[in-house]
């Protein structure tokens, strides 16, 4: 049936005849029907579009506003199409009354997004950006230990990550099926910097494939000694960023956690090895969408998926429903829950505002901004991200730097003028300009109470190849070696030349170094049960396992030439890292 047309005819001088009057509400056939028809495909896009992204049922989360005001914009373009306005444009009125709720929402959507966004402006709000972070005067020579070459990071994150792809490469039961993911980060694992690789699926095809026993393993790279470890894992992680579907883990987190505001995940390891994904907690303290800090975290165990909340425990009260902190012992283990970008944002908004917004921008007295990158420090049993800081009206010095504890947020100022980092990295590359080599960001050391820029030099595949010191306070004094020790003697030679003596003991550190490095190896003996061998980028490995064990010991045919004639029967003795763990092991050499 044809719908209804109501038309007038109009008399009187200039109106024509038949003049059709479209403001009269004319509902289309079966109006209810399709009311509720849209309502419900309105609300199964919903439930779509929250599976993917996720939203938190806050306040406080711009996403939320996003996500209803979307879905009202898809309840009126179902009307409009239901109803055929195209065609019917008689049935406009229909239309305009059917889409007056979902805009009048829209529009108070808008409006409490604008206010939020006013309310916490940086202008009206100065003083509370610049209270986010509580910053103490430090004293470096107490603060920052001495240098200890056993704990010096000699690697930055990408020589880690070429070497955790290299790692992987070698295993070709898995090569073909994982790779290293973008989740890494750096830990202190038993005393050691060490950066924890997660692995992935290699695409969706792979997923389906092996999600059902999970991610079988995970890379360790010692930042120290440069060596590389696949730690397999009796049961697979099942909950990752890899996933795709419930067990993502930010997925998974979510609906546990409807209403709470999510960070990025990072990837970490207990001192037993257990693999955990701490998701940070995030609240926005300033207006309704500014201010960002941390007031927690979700420990979520990968492998079953075992959630635990935390809080930060910020000035001795905590928003969330929890008795656990992360000033707990039992999560001492914890390194990372302040991600660098919202310690770096902090800082600046700490010395940006302290003296006001009209400050920051006229006059700037005492205003300061962090430098152009960070890297991390292990102090204490914890890692902290440090970055030069230097005054916003130059960018050729630092005038001091700072220490944020990225479990607890705990900061330190230390007063120092110097050169900027990327002025030393020009001073460490210059020192050694014949070679084309790349300094990594400094990482900053307390030599004998003198603060000092640290880094590696890389050739252009990303390979260390020399390190180099640079003083902080004069950037012409540079050392340079093939090793720590090298690099040191030289360093305190280049510092005698200038006046400064060190009060260090060169041949006593390259003594207590060579130790460490080795007592960090044993041996395992045995009868050889099986060999195997795969060729990798050229080179031949060989995989042999002896009757003491069930692991199989890897070394390439270059750190031992007699694994080619060895025979099953044979004994062996293969010397590998006191601390290696896993079904394959890597073997320094062979006996």
């Amino acid at each position: 049936m044809d719908p209804i047309n109501v038309d007038f005819t109009h008399g009187g001088e200039g109106k024509g005849p038949d003049k059709a009057v479209t403001n009269v509400y004319i509902p289309p056939k079966n109006a209810k029907v399709k009311i509720i028809v849209n309502i419900i495909i309105t609300l199964a896009v919903g439930a779509i579009l929250y599976y993917f992204m996720l939203p938190a049922f806050n306040l406080k989360a711009i996403e939320f506003y996003m996500f209803i005001g979307f879905l009202c914009l898809v309840y009126i373009a179902l009307t409009a199409l239901t109803s055929k306005i195209a065609l019917h444009p008689e049935y406009a009125p229909y239309l305009r009354k059917r889409s007056r709720i979902p805009g009048i929402i829209i529009g108070i959507l808008a409006v409490i997004c604008i206010i939020g966004f006013i309310i916490g402006a940086q202008i009206f709000r100065a003083n509370s950006y610049s209270r986010l972070i509580t910053v103490e005067e430090g004293n470096f020579a107490e603060d920052v230990a001495e240098i200890d070459f056993s704990s010096v990071p000699t690697l930055d994150s990408t020589s880690a990550n070429n070497l955790a792809v290299r790692t992987l490469g070698n295993l070709s039961d898995m090569v073909s099926q994982f790779v290293v993911s973008q989740y890494s980060t750096q830990i202190n694992y038993k005393s050691t910097p060490v950066r924890v690789h997660a692995l992935a699926y290699g695409d969706f095809f792979k997923w389906i494939k092996n999600t059902k026993e999970g991610l079988p393993a995970y890379i360790i790279v010692d930042m120290t000694t440069q060596k590389s470890e696949m730690v397999r894992l009796k049961d697979g992680m099942k909950y990752s960023p890899a996933e795709y579907l419930n067990r993502n883990v930010l997925r998974h987190v979510r609906f546990k956690f409807p209403t709470y505001l999510l960070g990025e995940p990072s990837f970490e390891i207990d001192e037993s090895g257990n693999p955990y994904w701490i998701v940070p907690i995030i609240d926005k303290t300033i207006g309704l969408f500014s201010g960002t800090d941390v007031i927690g975290a979700v420990v979520v165990n990968a492998i079953d998926g075992g959630c635990q909340v935390i809080s930060t425990n910020l000035n001795g009260e905590t928003k969330l429903p929890t008795k656990e902190f992360v000033t707990d012992e039992k999560w001492q283990w914890i390194d990372r829950i302040y991600s660098a970008t919202i310690l770096n944002e902090q800082y600046n908004y700490y010395g940006k505002l302290s003296n006001g917004f009209i400050n920051s921008i006229i006059g700037q007295e005492g205003v300061k901004v962090t430098s152009s990158g960070y890297n991390y420090l292990a102090l204490n049993d914890d890692v902290y991200m440090y970055t030069g800081v230097t005054s916003i009206s130059s960018d050729q010095s630092i005038i001091g730097f700072v220490l944020l504890n990225q479990r607890t947020k705990e900061t330190k100022y230390y007063a120092v003028s110097g050169a900027l980092e990327d002025t030393a990295q020009t001073s460490g590359e210059g020192a050694v300009q014949q070679y084309s080599y790349k300094a990594t960001f400094p990482l900053l050391l307390n030599i004998s109470g003198e603060p000092t820029y640290f880094m590696a030099l890389k050739d252009s595949s990303e390979l260390v190849k020399m390190y180099a010191m640079v003083n902080v306070k004069q950037s012409t004094i540079v050392g340079t070696g093939k090793d720590l020790t090298q690099c040191t003697e030289n360093y305190a030679q280049e510092l005698n030349k200038n006046g400064i003596n060190l009060d260090i003991d060169i041949d006593s550190m390259s003594e207590s170094d060579s130790t460490a490095e080795q007592s960090k190896t044993k041996e395992v003996s045995g009868n050889v049960t099986d060999i195997r061998t795969v060729v990798t980028g050229g080179e031949t490995y060989f995989y042999v396992k002896l009757d003491s064990g069930s692991a199989y010991y890897k070394l390439g045919v270059k750190d031992a030439e007699k694994a080619v004639i060895l025979n099953t029967g044979d004994k062996a003795t293969f010397v590998i890292d006191e601390n290696a763990k896993g079904n394959i092991i890597n073997a320094a050499s062979m006996k």
